[in-house]
Parts: C-alpha cells; structure tokens; sequence
C-alpha cells in the first residue's frame, strides 16, 4: 500500500487558494460571490476525498476478500 502525500497537499493548497480569494472578495464587498466560491471549493474537494475514500475501500477489499 502506498501512502500519497501528495493528495493531502493538494487538499491544503485547495483550501489555502480558497481561503484567500474568499477574503479578497469579502473585502471588495461582494460576499455574495466569495461564499459561492467557498461552497465551490467544499464540493471540489469532497470529490476528492470520495475518490480517495473509493481507492481506500478497493484496497480493503482486495486484501479481505483475496482479489
């Protein structure tokens, strides 16, 4: 099993860049488009964390059921 460090890095960069447009839109006033870009942010990466949770689970599955 190989652990990817990459994909939490990933993760932290996601929200790093997020986190930072979302405080420049706040502060040009137009909150309504930075909580869209935080919602967008969130939902790239839950997909991210589901493809990893699926790899995750493929490799239980492989080791338990001897595939």
């Amino acid at each position: 099993m190989n652990v990817d460090v990459s994909a939490i890095f990933q993760i932290a960069g996601i929200g790093i860049m997020i986190a930072m447009i979302h405080t420049v839109l706040k502060q040009m006033g137009k909150e309504d488009m930075a909580h869209w870009v935080t919602v967008i942010g969130f939902v790239v990466v839950l997909f991210m964390v589901v493809r990893l949770l699926d790899n995750l689970f493929q490799e239980i599955k492989a080791i338990f059921l001897f595939q």
